[in-house]
């Protein structure tokens, strides 16, 4: 009887050990959802802050664009400065020549100077006629040394001007180059936050699925001594059984390269309306395609709205068509972005861009520069996202895209 009698002591240990047990996880599994709260609201601080990395970093690369720009400007200034320059060069000299040319007939009919040959002269005509002559002669050399004197300082004004704005734009261009690089340095920093804290919390959130297994199953467990304990007494043992929770398969393959693109959007169908373009369209940057449109995404399983192409850093984005920009900012999980309205309700979208070039309102061509290639918005890998949409609705942009 002693033995029978013990049973149940024994077995009212094993529900109060649970129910410990029980209360110690549902502790733990309460700080680690707390502890994955204040990771997640860490984790908007870090995208935050890379939002706001990645907005100056593209505002450094717009600003380098129209540098560059203003450098080709001046650049072409000095090239026709030059050949100004050349020009009235050559003016002088054949001003020169007559110049010596006069001075040397002047020689040779005995250096009479202006007064001699009035003196001399006896008819009032010939001296009018002389006074006239001399006139004319002093008065367009005075005139015509006067402009090209006039030019050459016109020309060593603009050299000097253009040679210093040459120089505060290489003095601007170098200080936007430290910038970038400071600015790069400050998103790969916190690039590594960001991606540290989504490692931690998708750590931490495999273990609370865990924890709330293990709590399911403890419960049950606890649910079944209750109720087994007063019924079988005489049972010296029981038996549990353990699960071993199996684990989906993850896949590291390589992106699939769907299609390889090689041309560029131009103006070949500038007059043409959206709607009559399918087929034509060109994709906006060269680059590799690694998605198909409604094809599930590896890392959530939801379906692709568009295309990733991926390409070269700093390579330009092209707009595929005649549009206004309509968004040019940074939004979460797109970085860089940029929506071209192309009129009765099509529209094209840009984003992961490393700079955007264009502003809101700006009326954009087809194969004008828009963007330049990056991984904003988190991307790991260099490229473009790209999609077409109607009436807000996304469709294929393959099937509207002539790829070679």
């Amino acid at each position: 009887m002693s033995l029978v009698w013990a049973m149940p002591a024994v077995a009212a240990k094993k529900p109060e050990a649970s129910k410990e047990a029980l209360s110690d996880l549902q502790q733990r599994l309460e700080a680690l959802k707390k502890e994955l709260d204040n990771s997640q609201e860490a984790h908007k601080d870090a995208a935050d802050a890379l939002k706001e990395s990645e907005r100056a970093i593209s505002e450094a690369n717009k600003k380098l664009y129209d540098i560059n720009h203003r450098q080709q400007q001046n650049k072409k200034t000095l090239k026709q400065l030059e050949a100004d320059s050349l020009k009235t060069n050559e003016a002088l000299s054949q001003q020169q020549k007559l110049l010596s040319n006069q001075l040397y007939q002047q020689y040779i009919h005995g250096q009479q100077s202006y007064a001699q040959m009035i003196l001399q002269n006896e008819r009032p005509s010939d001296i009018t006629r002389d006074v006239h002559y001399y006139s004319y002669i002093a008065k367009a050399r005075a005139e015509l040394i006067n402009k090209m004197q006039d030019n050459l300082n016109r020309i060593n004004q603009l050299n000097n001007e253009t040679a210093a704005a040459l120089k505060r734009v290489a003095e601007l261009k170098q200080k936007q180059l430290e910038e970038k690089r400071t600015l790069q340095a400050q998103k790969q920093n916190k690039s590594k936050v960001v991606s540290t804290l989504s490692k931690q919390i998708a750590s931490q959130r495999g273990e609370i699925k865990k924890l709330s297994r293990d709590e399911k199953r403890l419960s049950q467990l606890v649910e079944r001594l209750a109720k087994i304990i007063p019924k079988k007494q005489v049972r010296k043992r029981s038996t549990a059984r353990k699960s071993t929770p199996t684990k989906g398969e993850e896949t590291n393959a390589n992106p699939e390269v769907v299609a390889k693109n090689e041309q560029l959007p131009s103006d070949e169908f500038a007059d043409i309306s959206f709607s009559s373009l399918k087929g034509k369209l060109k994709l906006p940057v060269r680059g590799e395609v690694t998605n198909r449109f409604g094809a599930s995404r590896e890392d959530s399983g939801i379906s692709w709205k568009g295309l990733f192409i991926r390409a070269n850093e700093g390579s330009e984005v092209k707009s595929v068509a005649t549009g206004r920009v309509v968004f040019a900012d940074w939004l979460r999980g797109f970085g860089n972005l940029i929506i071209v309205d192309h009129g009765s309700g099509y529209m094209s979208l840009y984003g992961n861009n490393e700079a955007i070039l264009k502003q809101v309102g700006e009326i954009v061509q087809a194969g004008d520069a828009i963007a330049s290639v990056g991984n904003s918005g988190g991307n790991a890998t260099n490229g473009l996202y790209y999609e077409l949409r109607r009436q807000s609705r996304p469709f294929d942009p393959l099937s509207w895209s002539n790829v070679n």
